[in-house]
């Protein structure tokens, strides 16, 4: 399980390098999430020629933990 404000490390080739997950979509009022489930987050690190830069908030899916 990963619980709001949890720091992730990114798994993709968007540029992101490290995020912080805001909440869960379609959970309600849920504070945790698991694998497969759709998150919010914000980008904390990103690579300079990436897609997605520093403080944007994203949608993700949580594929392991």
């Amino acid at each position: 399980m990963v619980y709001i404000r949890s720091r992730l490390d990114v798994a993709d080739n968007s540029g992101a390098r490290m995020a912080t997950m805001i909440g869960v979509i379609g959970q309600g009022t849920s504070r945790c999430a698991g694998i497969g489930d759709v998150i919010t987050a914000n980008v904390k690190e990103a690579s300079a020629n990436g897609t997605v830069k520093k403080g944007e908030v994203v949608r993700a899916v949580l594929v392991r933990t």
